[in-house]
């Protein structure tokens, strides 16, 4: 790097003073005015020298410095940021259990000020491989690109936009231990697909969303007969033959109230798959309709959504007709209170929620059969942390007036 500042300005010194001993010592007469000009001008080079050595210095100085800041990940050079989350659950019903439901790793890397990659991976139930109970999914991989004021595109790996839970999913962001069924069944939340699409804002409140990209492929045989939760391909060598599309409208025009819509098409849930008796091989179309609302207003709050898949019957034998799959449909209402506890958090407040929630889905709705199923929760979340969470609740699922499983459900949740 060089000699430091500090140590050159003594070294002119000496120079400088070491020069005017020398010349005193060469001539015991006085040095005539133009051997005095002589030696003014070589002590000037000599300092003009040893200035442009000590500015070149600094400069190598700070750059090092500005290097070392950016290893470090201080300043205002950082451009990776990395957070996270994660969830422990304990289940008491029918059987009991304990498990690390999941803990997901997020990181984003800033290119420049407009374009940056995103990108989310997962580990499921503590173990994975085979044998084991758990996975390790890839859920987000995507290049995002602001192209204008409040305008974005992005390709890649990226959740899908419908419903309430499927992009924010959070632990401290939702109430209950569970994920609700009603989106896990029919949307089908966490659902994440391969594509390239476009968000931002129109204006008076209003925003869009517009994604195409891989499709489900439903089983055709079977118990998951064209259950939409056994189509997610999870862009694992997903067959593309029939991508798919979606589209949003969102509403945000008043604080603490948001409201969307969605709508999504494919032409063929199966992927083009032979259908065993089905001489035509008509394509299996389906749309999927979603409506929500997200609203606080002071301590209260309110969620609710309503989902629908509508598809084509099929072959009268070997279609989602003959499952009652060509109609799947499902809702929940989902009020809460929150409460603020002073003194009571990890360092300082704590918030109380307490919520109940209520809602009805079928995924077999095409048929005269009893498939309706019921699903009631009451419980609390604790954050003695904005970003960490305590929840317990009781869960109800039950068929029609049949009773069903009941459960208490204790978790422990924390993004970062």
């Amino acid at each position: 790097m060089g000699a430091s500042p500090e140590t050159l300005r003594p070294a002119l010194m000496a120079s400088f003073l070491g020069s005017v001993i020398a010349v005193s010592q060469a001539s015991a007469q006085t040095p005539s005015a133009e051997e005095m000009w002589k030696i003014i001008q070589e002590q000037q080079a000599t300092i003009e020298a040893l200035q442009a050595k000590i500015s070149e210095t600094d400069q190598k100085v700070e750059a090092a410095g500005e290097m070392i800041e950016q290893a470090a990940g201080k300043g205002g050079n950082d451009r990776l940021h990395w957070g996270g989350y994660g969830e422990l659950h304990y289940n008491a019903g029918d059987t009991q259990q304990i498990d690390v439901h999941r803990f997901v790793f997020f990181t984003e890397y800033e290119f420049n000020d407009k374009l940056r990659l995103q990108s989310e991976l997962e580990l499921e139930h503590a173990l994975a491989g085979e044998g084991q109970p758990g996975d390790i999914e890839l859920e987000q991989a995507f290049i995002e690109w602001d192209v204008g004021k409040e305008q974005r595109i992005y390709g890649g790996v990226h959740l899908v936009p419908v419903g309430l839970l499927n992009e924010t999913h959070e632990p401290p962001t939702f109430f209950g231990v569970e994920r609700n069924r009603v989106e896990a069944e029919i949307i089908p939340s966490t659902w994440w697909e391969a594509g390239v699409g476009a968000n931002g804002a129109i204006g008076n409140g209003l925003g869009y969303d517009l994604f195409v990209h891989s499709g489900l492929q439903t089983p055709v045989t079977g118990n998951n007969a064209f259950r939409v939760r056994s189509g997610r391909q999870k862009v694992a060598e997903a067959v593309a033959t029939d991508p798919a599309v979606t589209g949003r409208i969102k509403w945000n025009g008043m604080p603490g109230v948001s409201l969307a819509a969605s709508l999504q098409y494919q032409s063929d849930l199966t992927q083009n798959t032979d259908i065993a008796g089905d001489d035509t091989r008509a394509d299996i179309d389906a749309w999927l309709y979603t409506v929500n609302a997200d609203i606080r207003m002071g301590s209260w709050g309110l969620r609710a959504l309503y989902a629908a898949w509508d598809m084509d019957g099929g072959a009268t034998s070997v279609g989602p007709a003959s499952f009652g799959r060509d109609n799947q449909w499902g809702y929940y209402i989902e009020p809460s209170y929150r409460f603020t506890l002073p003194g009571m958090g990890a360092n300082g407040d704590a918030v109380l929620g307490i919520f109940t929630r209520y809602g009805k889905f079928d995924s077999q709705a095409g048929d005269n059969t009893d498939s309706e199923e019921q699903e009631f929760d009451i419980g609390f979340n604790y954050w003695i942390h904005p970003n960490v969470v305590i929840k317990a609740d009781y869960n109800q699922v039950s068929l029609q007036e049949d009773s069903g499983d009941d459960r208490l459900n204790v978790g422990l949740g924390w993004q970062f």
